[in-house]
């Protein structure tokens, strides 16, 4: 059977795809017919490029697209163009409303990396790894601490007192109690 699916091609923690047409018994990264297009899913918005006419040739001639590559068809509008094309319209009128489509889309910079975007990170910080702060950021959470600091100093001298007797009432009532054994 022949299948419509992805095929990974970049660096090691790099991925992006080649959209192929390849026998289904042959390797995900294996031998193909055709190459039909190609995706980038770490680019925001995610680059999807289809040859349309290739793709609906395959599906015509009985190619199954694979749950991933189907779902970049039906966010092109190729799956749409190609029930249309079943019920009869023309090739050439989809293929031309399949070019406007594609114009009409906002360049994609390939360059632009998911997570070098802001609020990206946030899934790094719920999996307990810590990002460093921006300097802005620091000096504005230093600032606080000392304010606060400042404050105790002024509370000890209005009230007379320090915390420290209190520590070391508590740690007199420790040893105070017997051990039990």
């Amino acid at each position: 059977m022949v299948r419509i699916r992805l095929r990974r091609v970049g660096a090691k923690k790099q991925p992006s795809y080649r959209i192929v047409v390849t026998d289904s018994r042959s390797p995900r990264d294996g031998r193909f017919i055709e190459k039909i297009g190609f995706y980038n899913p770490r680019t925001e918005p995610a680059t999807m490029e289809l040859n349309e006419a290739r793709a609906l040739y395959w599906l015509s001639q009985g190619a199954q697209p694979s749950d991933a590559v189907r779902r970049i068809m039906a966010k092109l509008g190729t799956l749409q163009r190609f029930e249309r094309l079943r019920k009869g319209e023309p090739l050439e009128a989809l293929l031309a409303e399949a070019e406007a489509e594609a114009a009409a889309r906002p360049p994609v910079d390939p360059r632009t990396r998911r997570d070098d975007l802001p609020g990206r990170g946030k899934a790094k910080a719920s999996a307990g790894v810590e990002e460093a702060p921006e300097p802005a950021a620091a000096e504005a959470e230093e600032e606080p601490a000392g304010a606060e600091a400042g404050a105790e100093v002024e509370a000890e001298a209005e009230t007379g007192e320090e915390e420290e007797p209190a520590a070391a009432a508590e740690a007199e009532t420790e040893e105070a109690e017997p051990e039990t054994e």
